[in-house]
């Protein structure tokens, strides 16, 4: 059964003390707050966003990709209305400024963690631990940030049952942007595993939708490929007639006259 779509202002419990993310109360009775998928939980009810963009949070680990590079910061895309700012002093070790451009340059891509927002929307970045985590292999896929904890799934089922069946790396920022690797046959089916996710995250049941769909991918990758029968691209090579016209004409000469 699918889980239920709900809009602004419908009833979801008249138990005021289970309002969660994207609701609010009114005369003890909790409404959601957006568009989006019902969240029943045992102690709390919410709503889940079918879009929207991401507002980073404090402690939200991400993915950001390099856009600026000053003498003292890396201004970061985090797939939000808002850039951030990595200082230098958040690195492991001392930098120089004209280091800068060789630690990170414009495209590189990093694992970080949202340190501080302030009221302004000013989000400061920092290492997720001590570690410097910056992406040199592998791709990036994105996907709506909102969707994010489907491919997680409950408990982590979803991602660890991908990792199992893809034999893949994977890395899931809160931000919707989620790094792969791995060989590029497995790389393309979780890849292709990720915008099913992300197409029916409205879905029940979908770890195991997304399993069988990957079983059904893999039988058939080993299904035997036809043959193909093809002409050679080279030209068959043919030799250059020759001219037998003057002793053709040499012989009739011959046999005409009438000395003969």
């Amino acid at each position: 059964m699918d889980k239920k779509i709900v809009i602004p202002g419908d009833l979801l419990s008249e138990n005021s003390k289970k309002a969660g993310y994207g609701t609010y109360v009114k005369n003890d009775k909790i409404y959601s707050s957006f568009c989006g998928i019902e969240n029943l939980k045992e102690d709390k009810v919410g709503v889940i966003p079918l879009a929207g963009a991401y507002i980073p949070s404090v402690n939200d680990v991400v993915i950001g990709i390099v856009i600026v590079v000053t003498p003292s910061n890396w201004i970061m895309d985090i797939a939000s209305p808002y850039d951030g700012l990595f200082h230098v002093s958040e690195y492991p070790r001392r930098v120089e400024s004209r280091e800068m451009h060789e630690i990170m340059d414009v495209g590189d891509s990093i694992i970080l963690r949202v340190k501080d927002v302030d009221d302004s929307m000013k989000v400061e970045l920092a290492l997720r631990d001590s570690n410097f985590h910056k992406l040199k292999t592998g791709q990036i896929v994105e996907v709506e940030p909102v969707k994010v904890p489907r491919v997680i799934g409950h408990g982590g089922s979803m991602i660890s049952m991908l990792k199992k069946e893809t034999n893949c790396s994977i890395f899931v920022g809160q931000n919707g942007r989620i790094w792969i690797d791995g060989k590029d046959d497995d790389v393309e089916l979780l890849s292709k595993a990720l915008r099913k996710i992300e197409a029916e995250a409205q879905r029940s049941g979908l770890t195991d939708r997304i399993y069988n769909f990957l079983k059904n991918e893999r039988s058939k990758q080993k299904e035997p490929k036809p043959a193909k029968f093809f002409k050679s691209g080279k030209k068959e090579a043919k030799l250059p007639k020759e001219d037998h016209s003057e002793e053709i004409y040499r012989k009739i000469d011959v046999l005409l006259d009438p000395n003969n």
